[in-house]
This record gives C-alpha cells, sequence and structure tokens, in this order.
C-alpha cells in the first residue's frame, strides 16, 4: 500500500508539472515557412496563429491558387514545428513514459 501511495504522489507531480509546461508552451511561438520564406506563419503553443507575413513579390493575381498553397504550406510547417516542441517538452516531463496523443 505505501508503494502505491508513493506512486500516486508522483503521479501528482508529473501532472503538477505538466500543466506547468503546457503554460509555459501556450507562451512561446514558433515559426514556419513556406516558398523559401516568401511566406511566414507564426503560431504559440496553443496552436493559435499570431501572425502571418506575405512578401509582395509572391503576390500575383492571375495565380491566387499558388499564394494560397503558400500559406496553407506555412501553416502546416508552423503547426509540425508546435507539435514537435510539444513533444520534446512534454516527453522531458514525461521522464521517457509514452504520452497518450503525443506519438
Amino acid at each position: 500500500m505505501k508503494d502505491l501511495s508513493k506512486m500516486l504522489k508522483q503521479l501528482q507531480q508529473t501532472q503538477s508539472k505538466m500543466m506547468e509546461v503546457q503554460e509555459e508552451l501556450a507562451a512561446k511561438s514558433v515559426e514556419g515557412s513556406a516558398g523559401g520564406g516568401m511566406i511566414k506563419v507564426v503560431i504559440n503553443g496553443r496552436h493559435e496563429v499570431l501572425s502571418v507575413k506575405i512578401d509582395p513579390t509572391v503576390v500575383d493575381t492571375e495565380d491566387v491558387e499558388m499564394l494560397e498553397d503558400l500559406v496553407t504550406a506555412a501553416v502546416n510547417d508552423a503547426h509540425a514545428r508546435v507539435d514537435e516542441m510539444i513533444r520534446s517538452e512534454m516527453g522531458r516531463v514525461a521522464g521517457g513514459f509514452p504520452m497518450p496523443g503525443m506519438t
């Protein structure tokens, strides 16, 4: 019974630390880009888009589809970078234990 109590206490400490890390991650941001940096998207650790920068030279009214594709690629790149940041930080807190939804 003593081992179970110790394990529960350890679990509570880990959960508390994970909540702290989630708050820290929400305050961080990453940049994704596409088109050789012509499109840049910044998102935070909550996957909220903070900004989108488009180099004016990539704007072509005759080829809006290309611009749409570049913006989509930049957003997806930023999301992938946030996911990696989250996996890295949460993995550090979890001490190598697999986390549901973090694979």
